[in-house]
């Protein structure tokens, strides 16, 4: 991996969640939940510096006692509902960057609501854009239901056909091309792939691969209490 890199990471942790109020900052295994993501991203060693991007300062000042080393206030128009995070991403870089006086060459980003990725995953993401020398790497884990076998779409008439019907019949799920469920848990981008890009797909994007029950993200309450399971699982072994 090319270790001359300069890294950034970015968090970013809205404070108004609609699904799980105050999600970012709920106490899990006996850390605020963005608090996981901070510290996988510092025992990394990967980063010269890791940014949390928020619209609320009760977010932030958290972040801060557990590492983060720039706090960005996300301005209204990048914090709400129906706003997209990659624009909240590159909002995150141009502030550090202004701040710090430096370019970063790798940026990623870590989804605050998946914390059961492992430093190994990160490490192993990055290693993939720096040695292909691609745009970006997204993450995802095997799909459990295939477009081409059984995920179906209904149509205007409530009929229901396959969302990707192959050219011959698919009898077995395994006689399928292989899917992947995007987990949004790691996203990572060369500079020039970030910076003006509108779209987290670009010609080169490649995919890293993560087990399953370290893709679960957390929007819901069930989410967040068998994510709390398999921390404690975890530790226990």
């Amino acid at each position: 991996m090319g270790y001359f890199m300069k890294r950034l990471c970015t968090i970013c942790a809205r404070g108004g969640s609609k699904g799980l109020p105050n999600k970012n900052i709920r106490q899990m295994v006996g850390k605020p939940l963005i608090a996981h993501s901070i510290l996988q991203a510092k025992s990394s060693g990967l980063f010269e510096a890791i940014a949390v991007s928020s619209d609320s300062m009760k977010i932030l000042d958290i972040s801060k006692k557990f590492g983060a080393d720039y706090s960005v206030l996300r301005p209204p128009e990048l914090a709400s509902d129906l706003a997209p995070k990659l624009p909240a991403i590159q909002h995150c870089v141009n502030e550090v960057e202004t701040l710090s006086g430096e370019k970063f060459d790798v940026i990623v980003d870590l989804d605050a609501t998946s914390p059961l990725r492992i430093t190994k995953d990160i490490e192993g993401a990055v290693k993939l854009l720096e040695d292909k020398n691609v745009s970006n790497v997204i993450t995802g884990c095997p799909a459990r239901r295939s477009p081409y076998f059984n995920l179906v779409e209904q149509d205007e008439r409530g009929c229901v056909h396959l969302s990707k019907p192959p050219e011959q019949i698919i009898t077995r799920r395994q006689d399928a091309p292989e899917c992947f469920d995007m987990n949004a848990s790691i996203y990572v981008w060369s500079r020039s792939g970030l910076i003006g890009s509108k779209s987290v797909f670009n010609a080169d994007t490649l995919l890293f691969v993560m087990p399953e029950e370290r893709s679960i993200d957390v929007d819901h309450e069930w989410e967040f209490e068998y994510v709390e399971f398999l921390f404690n699982k975890r530790t226990s072994l």
